[in-house]
């Protein structure tokens, strides 16, 4: 793309911006397939002791059947005062779909857990692209499946189990929810699409206004794509379970919140896919926040922007479920 076009991205909020600024080149705008391994060994994630100091939540380590039925570790996060049944949330993490664990992004699941005292299940999907599509999608919803069948002994109110995931685990969450629609289970009560990647094409305007700086640019998108889904990547031959955004009926879902920043490369394939959900009858409840960039609420979230993203999500959450 030109040059003009890249200055015609929408402005960074400045607050935003100055924590841009301040991380300069601890995190590249830019990932290339050559920095997957140094990206994995980097701290992306603070360590769970860390993040639950402070917070009365019990944390504790099971092991799920995956996608074939191979093992997968999940980590699963009640109040200590839990009591059941109380809401569930199945959690799918973001990192592009080569980077992360089944901490990031952790943290707003863990507010929801205290607040609202529900459960959260995190699984460790396998990652691209050693494990490329359908490994991460279909090892979510084979934990998905076992958290369903499990509710009860886990605390859990099946009727409002929900899904919800960050970037990658958000397109994560928008293809298992789509799975569990058209496989006719497991119900799920809602799903929260943060900032979700859903389209592998990387052809709207927004991923090409943001190309060489934020946050997860358009090159950054190619990397996670083609990790994911190798020569198949911009052809006819995508699942809509890999890429949501490839569905064309999106009627019969369960109802969704998506969120997303107007400086980011997924704005646009995130507000289409609210816009089709409306179009085929469904619910969705859109947020676009001028001048975020991608994950800003966990890069700079004491920020005024991040905290009023942050208290919109907690705030449909507490809506949907009566509290």
């Amino acid at each position: 793309m030109t040059t003009e076009t890249t200055r015609n991205r929408p402005p960074f909020d400045p607050e935003l911006e100055a924590v841009l600024d301040a991380v300069g080149e601890e995190l590249p705008s830019t990932l290339t397939p050559e920095m997957i391994p140094l990206m994995r060994e980097s701290q992306v994630t603070a360590p769970i002791d860390e993040v639950l100091s402070g917070r009365k939540v019990t944390h504790r380590e099971i092991t799920i059947p995956g996608y074939q039925g191979a093992d997968l570790v999940a980590s699963i996060f009640a109040r200590e005062d839990h009591v059941s049944p109380g809401p569930g949330i199945f959690h799918t993490h973001g990192g592009g779909m080569i980077i992360g664990d089944r901490f990031t992004g952790i943290d707003v699941m863990l507010d929801w857990v205290e607040w609202f005292d529900a459960v959260c299940i995190s699984i460790e999907y396998r990652l691209a692209p050693e494990f490329p599509d359908p490994y991460p999608v279909e090892d979510c919803y084979a934990g998905l499946v076992w958290t369903s069948q499990h509710a009860a002994e886990l605390g859990i109110d099946a009727e409002r189990l929900l899904i919800a995931g960050a970037s990658a685990g958000g397109g994560l969450a928008a293809g298992v929810a789509l799975l569990a629609h058209d496989r006719k289970g497991p119900k799920l009560f809602a799903q929260c699409l943060i900032y979700p990647m859903i389209d592998d094409r990387n052809e709207t305007v927004s991923s090409h206004q943001v190309d060489g700086e934020g946050v997860w640019d358009r090159t950054s998108n190619f990397t996670g794509w083609d990790a994911l889904l190798g020569d198949r990547r911009g052809t006819a031959d995508v699942s809509i379970y890999a890429a949501p955004s490839r569905a064309s009926d999106l009627s019969g879902l369960p109802p969704a919140y998506i969120d997303v920043g107007t400086a980011e490369v997924f704005r646009d394939e995130d507000v289409a896919y609210a816009s089709q959900i409306w179009a085929d009858g469904g619910i969705a409840e859109l947020h676009v926040w001028p001048g975020g960039f991608h994950g800003f609420d966990m890069m700079a979230p004491h920020a005024a922007l991040a905290q009023a993203m942050t208290a919109s999500r907690t705030a449909w959450l507490g809506r949907i479920l009566g509290d």
